[in-house]
């Protein structure tokens, strides 16, 4: 079982990385391949050796793979910042990993009111037909 402590200081260095690593790929790297880049979270291992980062890129899959391949060739650059910034004896292993789940949940959105206005448009012709009979 593991201490409470321990999964709070993960998760606050979690934050503290995905802070850190945001600014780095906002301002700091002059990659040309690197778009329009957010980062939506970091999960850090238990052992705290790697850390998986999520990011979500605007743009087509041509322009995140580009993005993808820009980050991955930065990613000693950033590790090595991240240790002197947050003071850390050893930063972790980055994973960069593509997060579509925003674009996804506005998908999902999206038909949900499409739906709904199908639904509403056929009750009002419902109501509109049984006018007419009566």
């Amino acid at each position: 079982m593991e201490r409470r402590g321990v999964k709070h200081h993960r998760g606050r260095l979690g934050e503290a990385l995905r802070e850190e690593i945001e600014t780095l790929v906002e301002g700091e790297l002059s990659d040309p391949r690197i778009g329009l880049v957010s980062v939506t979270g970091v999960q850090l291992a238990e052992d705290g050796r790697s850390a998986q980062v999520l990011v979500d890129v605007e743009g087509d899959d041509e322009e995140a793979e580009r993005t993808m391949q820009g980050l991955d060739a930065a990613k000693a650059y950033i590790r090595r910042e991240l240790a002197d910034r947050l003071r850390l004896r050893r930063a972790p292993e980055l994973l960069f990993r593509l997060d579509r789940s925003e674009r996804e949940k506005a998908r999902v959105e999206e038909l949900l009111e499409r739906v709904k206005k199908r639904s509403k448009t056929a009750k009002e012709e419902n109501r509109e037909a049984s006018g007419d009979k009566a």
